[in-house]
């Protein structure tokens, strides 16, 4: 087991390293990680083939409870998470159907021309369209989108957009924590705990609708000066919202599947279908809706985050079958000496200062075991941990440019259309925006689950 225990320590190590300095694709490191996993780790060092077994999981896809709960926690947290994989493709799908039609570019144009073009108001509205958005689609999505529309009203409002784009990255990583479909980390710990679209808006939800107001007012304040318009403009002369439809008989379609998958995700609890046999049912839908385009769909689809997915559940699979998981939740527990605050407190600061500088998933992804652990061993709830690590890598991601994806996305398109974002810009606003949630989060924890 010594042996077993080291390399799997070893192999994350390296893993986690080398997603940090980003010298190769992040999927290709994961999936390596996870084949010397597999060989060294359940091979040589546990001689285990059940181990192996139980950590690419196949069998769990042919059980009735993975398509089907009929309303019970379906609980999954042993190496890869296949309703996890098959949610993402299903929503990854539904999403390249919507940007195709001009759906994003048309919400985009129509909030603005509804608000007269008023820079601040657009403002407000954008980091709430942000946050909302982000509570149904992948954060990335929302900002590329955003982001572009953002800089093409600046260049006919004649605004600096860096302010507005900033605020909607951190709102989008806001509203990404408010929800089990919103951000990748809370995916992975609903499908792992069997928790339900319901549980998250009831819990994390609140703690980010509060944040959001604190959010906006911060934020307001600190650009407002940087949000005056240079000259008047002439708005008749703006393209129409309706100009942003390729496809006028797709759209309708890609609204009603869009609202269908967010009625599906809230109801997911009482009609028993499980996430993954919604992400299949919605991608299937989304296909079929525009059969001349599958192609063209299926090729935009980002499989090179589902293939990281894939590697990463299998090197922390390794971490859990070795028990490494286990000490480390031993360890959490024995440096708060047993008070549970301290150890929320712990989870809390510890998951949002590492996912500032790491990916969160994969953080998210290690967590998960620790804090089952914990539970049980302390006997300190389960949710209260759940929403602790959820607030914690949610949130922390958005201190830092690489902090979380939608991060990188956002800020590389504001880079790409001649303004660039360093570190120094990024965080001056970033990091107090961080800290005032992270207080918010916490104390509304302390109060309500302890």
């Amino acid at each position: 087991m010594l042996l077993a225990q080291i390399l799997s320590v070893l192999i994350f190590v390296v893993m986690f390293t080398l997603i940090i300095f980003e010298k190769f694709e992040r999927h290709h490191i994961t999936l390596v990680c996870g084949v010397l996993t597999l060989v060294f780790v359940f091979g040589i060092g546990l001689h285990s083939f059940e181990a192996v077994k139980e950590t690419l999981s196949f069998h769990s896809i042919f059980v009735k409870e993975f398509w089907f709960t009929g309303g019970a926690s379906h609980e999954t947290s042993t190496g890869i998470n296949w309703a996890t994989i098959f949610f993402i493709l299903g929503m990854m799908v539904m999403v390249e159907g919507m940007a195709r039609v001009g759906f994003f570019r048309w919400l985009c144009m129509r909030l603005a021309k509804m608000v007269n073009y008023k820079v601040k108001a657009i403002f407000i509205v954008f980091m709430i369209m942000s946050a909302i958005l982000a509570m149904f689609i992948d954060s990335i999505t929302v900002i590329l989108f955003l982001a572009t529309v953002t800089i093409e009203l600046s260049t006919l409002l004649k605004f600096n957009p860096l302010p507005m784009i900033l605020s909607e990255i951190f709102c989008a990583n806001l509203g990404g924590s408010a929800t089990m479909s919103g951000d990748p980390p809370n995916i992975i710990i609903g499908t792992s705990f069997g928790y339900s679209f319901t549980d998250f808006i009831c819990n994390t939800g609140l703690i980010a609708g509060i944040s959001l107001i604190f959010t906006l007012v911060f934020f307001y304040v600190a650009y407002r000066k940087e949000l005056k318009v240079s000259q008047t403009v002439d708005v008749s002369t703006f393209p129409t919202p309706e100009s942003a439809i390729t496809d006028k008989r797709g759209f309708v379609f890609s609204t009603i599947i869009f609202i269908t998958s967010i009625i599906l995700l809230v109801t997911h609890a009482n009609t028993g279908f499980s996430v993954a046999t919604i992400g299949v049912f919605i991608a299937v839908v989304t296909l079929l809706c525009a059969p001349k385009h599958i192609v063209e769909i299926l090729k935009k689809v980002d499989y090179k985050t589902v293939l990281f997915f894939i590697g990463l559940f299998v090197v922390v699979g390794g971490l859990e079958q070795t028990e490494i998981l286990t000490l480390i939740a031993n360890f959490i527990g024995k440096i708060s000496g047993g008070n549970v605050y301290l150890m929320v407190a712990i989870i809390i600061w510890l998951s949002a200062i590492a996912s500032a500088f790491i990916d969160n998933i994969p953080f998210a992804a290690t967590m998960i075991p620790v804090i089952q652990s914990l539970s049980i061993s302390v006997g300190v709830p389960l949710q209260t941990l759940t929403w602790s690590l959820s607030m914690g890598t949610d949130i922390g991601g958005s201190a830092t440019p690489i902090g979380a994806s939608a991060n990188v996305v956002g800020t590389s398109v504001a880079g790409k259309a001649g303004y660039p974002v360093g570190w120094k810009l990024y965080c001056a606003k970033a990091v107090p925006a961080t800290i005032i949630v992270m207080i918010i989060s916490t104390v509304y924890i302390f109060v309500v689950y302890l």
